[in-house]
Formats: structure tokens, sequence, C-alpha cells
């Protein structure tokens, strides 16, 4: 798995105030060392190329100043005393002197200019801007986030080993056509479509079921347009009933959501809500967090096509609520 730069990820990506890509000094700083972190913790990753010719006491001196990094006025600064720095003989080849400014220096300890990481996984790529919806998740704690993400890496080796899970896997789940994908809202993200009472658990197992959740997920982000990176979903749970509980599944794909694609929801639908599904709502609740629950709306039958176009154009609308598209199979997008 490939580490990329934010502006080799999905396209070059353009600060621009208010929009969901927009990147500020702090999260660039923060994904950086984030990077740095991990690298540092993941035995998978190797050694970035800049800090290949440094012997051991030479990469402690680098992780030294590194820790002097500290948040000052909303700005990460690097301590660049000369003291801190040794003689220029320290680091071989790199002449510390020659660095005219904090940025610069900045730049040269935490390696922002290098090619890459590679992380010994055998298919898919990691990039910035995964890192940072990593982070964003965790209020841009890096510990948190590392934490996570680390978790992240080890998730995906054991459960897509290949790099993707193909249709053979997951054969129960697809047989339900219960899942579809078609349009964007009027914030370009991509709509998924879910109906509540087509999951039928007892026809499968758990297992399958989270391999079913990740397959979605990985197709649904690989549709994702360029710059975009959240998308919307609408749960319809018409004709929901307790043969349709099924709150370890609920809770097993709440997970793989939130700790492996965090930060990928921008929005959620929740309709035609019987009264009965309150009780299993109860249950499954506590366990969602806050970010999440922000992202949740119940909607009112009758109010149901003027909320939903009040995100989604009718041209891009399911015509099962009055728009213009027919739905798609998720395996069939």
């Amino acid at each position: 798995m490939e580490f990329k730069s934010i502006e080799e990820s999905n396209g070059m990506i353009t600060e621009e105030k208010g929009n969901e890509t927009e990147i500020n000094e702090i999260e660039q700083n923060k994904v950086r060392l984030m990077r740095t972190f991990v690298e540092r913790e993941d035995s998978s990753v190797k050694v970035p190329s800049l800090f290949s010719f440094l012997l051991p006491k030479q990469y402690a001196l680098w992780v030294f100043v590194s820790m002097r990094i500290i948040e000052e006025q909303g700005s990460l600064i690097v301590n660049s005393q000369p003291e801190l720095l040794g003689n220029k003989n320290c680091l071989e080849n790199y002449d510390v002197n020659r660095i005219t400014s904090e940025q610069r220096l900045q730049n040269a300890v935490l390696g922002l200019e290098l090619q890459s990481y590679q992380i010994a996984q055998k298919k898919g790529e990691v990039d910035d801007l995964m890192i940072r919806r990593f982070l964003r998740a965790r209020e841009l704690d890096i510990e948190k986030a590392s934490t996570l993400f680390l978790k992240y890496l080890s998730w995906r080796r054991s459960s897509i080993p290949n790099g993707f899970i193909s249709p053979s896997e997951i054969p129960n789940e697809l047989a339900q056509n219960k899942l579809f994908m078609q349009g964007v809202d009027k914030q370009n993200r991509p709509i998924v479509m879910v109906y509540g009472a087509r999951h039928k658990p007892y026809k499968g197992s758990l297992e399958e079921f989270k391999r079913f959740v990740a397959y979605t997920l990985e197709r649904i982000c690989a549709r994702m347009p360029a710059g975009q990176e959240k998308f919307v979903s609408i749960a319809d749970l018409k004709g929901w009933g307790y043969a349709n509980s099924d709150i370890r599944g609920y809770l097993a794909a709440l997970s793989i959501l939130q700790d492996c694609y965090p930060e990928r929801l921008g929005k959620l639908f929740i309709v035609h809500v019987p009264y009965i599904f309150l009780t299993a709502w109860k249950v499954v609740y506590p366990f969602i967090d806050s970010k999440t629950k922000r992202k949740i709306i119940f909607v009112e039958n009758k109010k149901l096509k003027s909320t939903l176009l009040g995100d989604i154009d009718e041209s891009q609308l399911p015509d099962v609520y009055g728009g213009k598209l027919s739905l798609v199979p998720i395996q069939d997008d």
C-alpha cells in the first residue's frame, strides 16, 4: 500500500474556503506528523528514503528534533536553536547549517517532500487525504488518530487481504438485492440506497455480512468524484420487522464505518421508520459517535420528498421518491 501526498491524492486539490477539501496549515502539519508516527509504529512501513542513509544515532537526532515541534498560535513550529541541532557533521550528506528558515527546517525534518512510504500490503493506496480523515475523526489528536489508523491497517490486512472483496465471497448478501447506488447530491456526493426490510440475517453469517459492508464501502469510495470524500445514504425501513432486526450486524457495520472509513458518511436519511424499529435503535444509538449522530436525519413521511429535494436534485433522486433515476444494484454499478 502506497502513501501519496495530498497534492497527488484524488487529483490536484486546491484550497478553497468552505470547500470540503480545504487543507489548512494545521491539518497539513498534523497529517505529516501522523505519517511519521505511523511509519515508526507500524513495522510493515518502510523507512522513507530521506532517512535511509542515517545511522541509528543520526536517526535518534531526527526524532529528537521532531519532538521539538510545538503548537504555538495555531501553527506548528520547529525549535531550530543551533544547540539542539548540533554541529553540521551530525547528519551525513545533509548540511543543517544551510537551512535558512524554520519552514525549510520543518520540511526537511518531517520529510514533507519524500517520494512515498511503502506499506507491505498487496494492493490499495493510503494517501494524505485518508490520514486527514482519521485525524478529523479524532479532533486532530495525532495519537488517537494514529491508533485508529494502525487498527485500520491491521483490519484491512486480515479482512481484505487481496485488496478487494469478490462478489463470490458474499453471495447471500448480494442475492437479497437490498443496496443500490446511483446519482449524486447537490454537493456531488454519491447516493447510496438501502432497503432495511430486505436484510435477512438468517440467510447468511455475520462474517459474510461484514464482508458485504466492506465490499459496499470499497465500491462507494471507488466511485467518488474527484475532490469528494463523502457519500449520502437513504435507509428505507418500509416493511421492516423483527425478522430483519440484526443488532450484531448493525453494530458490526457501524464499527467498520466509524473505525475503518471515518469521515466518509456525509449524511444519512432514515425514511419510512416503523415504530418497532425504535427498539433496535435504542440499543445501537449509544455506540454511534457524536459526529455520526449529527449526520443522521429521521424524515417524516409527509415531508419525505421535500426533505430529500433539499439535498438532492430531482434529476439525481431515485424514482421511488419521485425522482428521475432508476435504482441500480451495488454490484451492477
